[in-house]
């Protein structure tokens, strides 16, 4: 019998999920078409929800998927990845999401801020995972550059002549390296 020998991949990561204490979702992020629609995307996270809300273990192997989990309060993250995935990878993108969310809800991790709290949320996951690659897993990095993103105040908000001025900046700092 031949072994299956599988070629190392930077797509570690299969989706993010954040659901409630019901097991609704409250953030989901799908980075293949494992579950193309929202219809099985929704059927996937009940059962995990099912197998794990009870649980204190923090990785199940669901649907030929490895998922690691953690709760808090009212809410659980979910990373899954392909049941070849390394445990640990999959834990440190955790941890990190956990740990971010935690410094920019000030330990505050419920429901609650973290509704209020939306875009933040979404900045971190783009910060920590780009396309099922992950991109880094220091939550200092990751709250760092999502307090920077949060500052760039949207084009609309901007004048004509901020913009211009900017853009004199960087030329006039492009010329001078």
């Amino acid at each position: 019998m031949e072994a299956v020998i599988l070629e190392p991949s930077l797509y570690t990561v299969k989706a993010i999920l954040i659901l409630d204490n019901d097991g609704d979702r409250l953030f989901a992020k799908y980075y293949d078409d494992t579950y193309p629609s929202v219809k099985e995307q929704k059927a996937f996270e009940k059962n995990i929800f099912n197998k794990t809300h009870r649980t204190d273990s923090e990785i199940a192997l669901l649907e030929g998927l490895t998922v690691v989990y953690k709760s808090s309060i009212d809410l659980y993250f979910y990373v899954i990845g392909s049941s070849s995935e390394n445990e640990l990878m999959l834990m440190a993108v955790l941890n990190c999401l956990f740990d971010s969310l935690s410094q920019m809800l000030r330990k505050n991790v419920e429901k609650r801020a973290l509704l209020e709290n939306m875009e933040g949320l979404f900045l971190a996951v783009d910060e920590i995972v780009d396309g099922g690659v992950i991109l880094e897993s220091d939550p200092q990095q990751v709250v760092h550059r999502v307090a920077l993103r949060g500052e760039d105040v949207p084009l609309t908000e901007q004048t004509v002549s901020q913009v211009l001025q900017s853009a004199k900046e960087q030329i006039k700092w492009s010329l001078l390296r």
